[in-house]
């Protein structure tokens, strides 16, 4: 879990703290005006469960204080909209996700990614986009939607030949390389990166394994334009829209941009890529 997260869900839980305290209250009477289990107010004083926003209501009744119902929401609405949990954005499936990433894709100039351990969903083909939506729904335990999430996924790339708008990506080499998909689909994928090469709305680098890096490449993000950065965990998306936060994966994308190669040389390593599927 993100420290930042973390920090931000304990000082909610203290603030909580500070108010059942301030009503005379001790744990055991709190929950017991609650109907809650004595340990579930432990959990949430101590930053170890993140509250709803009808717990913290109820909460605010409970001590006497609904005056600071809004105060109490407005803390979790700040922790929840930079720290989105998968379980939770993907209740109904894979669409509404990709109906909300070809809103924000309609709002941007300019992306810049960074992926290392497969193909940037901009680029996937429909058949590796299924294998990838497959096997996180698996994962996930999750709502099997597959097949509209493709269709949502192929209608965001529809950007990728807007004039004006810019796509920058860079491709850790051993994402050419990670297959979630039979060795054929695989190809496909890899040739449709290379027929990306030279599209005009699209910059597309590879930093290659034996590269000398300034920073390591830990995860994939998106930065769009200069207003926020999306990063996937396994558990949570980080939505992130403060300065220092999008300076820093600026700097990030930077220093391994300058490692990358592009053109002649991104298309001869993807074509390394491709002949090692062994594919006729």
């Amino acid at each position: 879990m993100s420290t930042d997260f973390q920090t931000a869900r304990i000082i909610l839980g203290a603030r909580l703290k500070e108010l059942r305290t301030e009503a005379g209250l001790d744990g055991k009477g709190v929950a017991a005006r609650l109907g809650w289990q004595r340990s579930k107010v432990s959990r949430l004083e101590n930053g170890k469960q993140t509250a709803t926003a009808a717990d913290l209501s109820a909460w605010a009744q409970a001590v006497g204080r609904p005056d600071v119902t809004d105060e109490l929401t407005r803390q979790l609405f700040g922790l929840e909209t930079k720290y989105r949990s998968w379980r939770r954005q993907l209740t109904g499936g894979h669409r509404a996700r990709q109906e909300l990433a070809i809103l924000e894709t309609a709002a941007t100039r300019t992306i810049r990614g960074l992926e290392v351990t497969r193909i940037p969903g901009l680029f996937q083909t429909p058949d590796y986009a299924r294998h990838v939506f497959e096997s996180n729904a698996e994962f996930r335990q999750m709502k099997k939607d597959v097949e509209e999430a493709v269709r949502a996924r192929v209608r965001r790339q529809q950007a990728l030949y807007e004039p004006g708008k810019r796509f920058r990506f860079l491709i850790w080499e051993g994402a050419l390389y990670v297959r979630m998909c039979p060795r054929k689909v695989h190809a496909a994928q890899l040739d449709r990166l290379i027929g990306l090469i030279g599209l005009d709305t699209v910059e597309l680098g590879i930093v290659p394994f034996g590269a000398q890096l300034r920073r390591t490449p830990a995860h994939g993000f998106w930065i769009y334009d200069r207003r926020l950065v999306i990063v996937e965990t396994i558990n949570t998306e980080m939505w992130l829209d403060d300065e220092e936060s999008i300076q820093l994966y600026e700097r990030a994308w930077e220093w391994l941009d300058e490692a990358a190669v592009y053109g002649a040389s991104a298309h001869r390593l993807i074509n390394r890529a491709c002949s090692s599927m062994g594919v006729e």
